[in-house]
């Protein structure tokens, strides 16, 4: 690590909103677990600066708003992870940026100033108002935009002035789509039930009827109806329900057809957030926060069993499901297996260095070659998940 003058020196030669961007691409990537070793005091010298606090950035009011409909949505993890319908949190402040720069920047300073205005004096209804206006402004804008490929092309170079992510425009894209339908998602929203202890046969029914409303007028918006679904379930893993419970058999061909046959991958890419979360809080020797995710504690599922539904199938042929490669099904059971060995083999690792007092706060965790996450028989299967 450079010495302190010497990281001094460089932080002086960098404008204002280059320092500001480094200090939110520091942040990014110490919130998904990617943090550069020995950046400590660059972050604590840029929040000094930055942050009134010196705590990590909070987008402020205006913007917070104008994403108030990607809030459901919002997931912290690395950039490299899909994760279909759904948005990297980190991404909020580079496209923002973008947009308050380059996008539409005197609207969007009219826009947070007016916003200032009404949320000073509590003007709830016009700041609704104001933010509606302001959204459908950006969705024409980057219609306009992403239509035309070197309007694209130059979004993208823009984008990467303010983060190094390549899930940045991913999710510019995915964020014209639900803002482009946030009153359908709204209006979802609310006729979903708070929260869905038990996804059984009628629950799965109604939900899909709701769906179904959906992507009649809204196609696009499906992945992102679906995790908000997702959301509302006690249980987010048993949203593959909605693929598997109206299938005419667990045939892969058949589930392969069934229109939220997407809720395979999204399933498995929340398995994967799961285990991401839990490494990343062993890295950093977070133990009560591993002690909370392995408990459920936080109100969703204890994580080793999140990593125990049996959701692959039989492999077939080549099926496939729109958007996804030929043979997604077997894949997808590789994949499980092959992140699951790797996340047993790190929690392992990390368990084997824990104090005996940290092990006493972790006392679920077993070792039968692996850690209690292991999968009691064998490869995944679709069978049982409708009991």
């Amino acid at each position: 690590m450079p010495e302190p003058d010497r990281i001094q020196d460089f932080l002086r030669r960098l404008t204002p909103l280059s320092r500001n961007n480094l200090l939110t691409e520091l942040e990014r990537l110490e919130a998904c677990g990617s943090a550069l070793p020995g950046c400590a005091t660059v972050v604590e010298k840029l929040r000094t600066e930055f942050r009134k606090d010196g705590q990590p950035h909070r987008l402020d009011n205006p913007v917070r708003y104008f994403f108030a409909p990607l809030e459901p949505l919002l997931v912290d993890g690395a950039p490299e992870h899909a994760n279909s319908g759904r948005i990297l949190r980190g991404s909020l402040s580079p496209i923002w940026e973008w947009i308050s720069r380059n996008l539409l920047p005197t609207m969007a300073r009219d826009y947070v100033n007016e916003m200032n205005r009404l949320i000073a004096t509590d003007n709830q209804r016009e700041a609704g108002r104001v933010v509606s206006t302001f959204q459908t402004k950006v969705v024409k804008s980057l219609e306009g935009t992403l239509n035309v490929p070197d309007s694209a092309a130059l979004a993208r170079t823009k984008l990467a002035i303010y983060t190094a992510s390549h899930a940045a425009y991913d999710d510019v894209t995915k964020m014209l789509s639900v803002l482009r339908a946030r009153d359908a998602l709204a209006k979802l929203g609310d006729a979903l039930p708070a929260k869905i202890g038990k996804f059984d046969d009628a629950q799965v029914t109604k939900i899909s009827a709701l769906l179904d409303g959906v992507r009649k007028t809204n196609a696009e918006t499906v992945p992102f109806a679906l995790a908000l679904v997702a959301t509302r379930l006690k249980t987010p893993w048993q949203l593959i329900r909605l693929a598997t419970k109206v299938a005419p058999s667990k045939n892969v061909a058949d589930v392969a057809v069934m229109p939220y046959a997407v809720v395979v991958s999204m399933v498995l890419d929340r398995l994967e957030d799961s285990g991401s979360a839990l490494r990343i809080a062993l890295k950093n020797n977070r133990v009560l926060v591993a002690k909370e995710m392995r408990s459920g504690g936080g109100g969703g599922e204890p994580v080793s069993r999140q990593c125990r539904p049996r959701f692959g199938i039989a492999q077939p042929a080549q099926p496939s499901i729109p958007g996804r490669t030929p043979d997604p099904f077997g894949l997808e059971g590789t994949r499980c297996r092959e992140r699951r060995s790797g996340l047993l083999e790190e929690v392992d690792q990390r368990l084997r260095t824990l104090a005996p007092f940290e092990l006493e706060i972790l006392p679920c965790y077993t070792y039968r070659g692996s850690a209690c996450f292991a999968c009691e028989r064998g490869p995944p299967s679709f069978h049982g998940l409708n009991s």
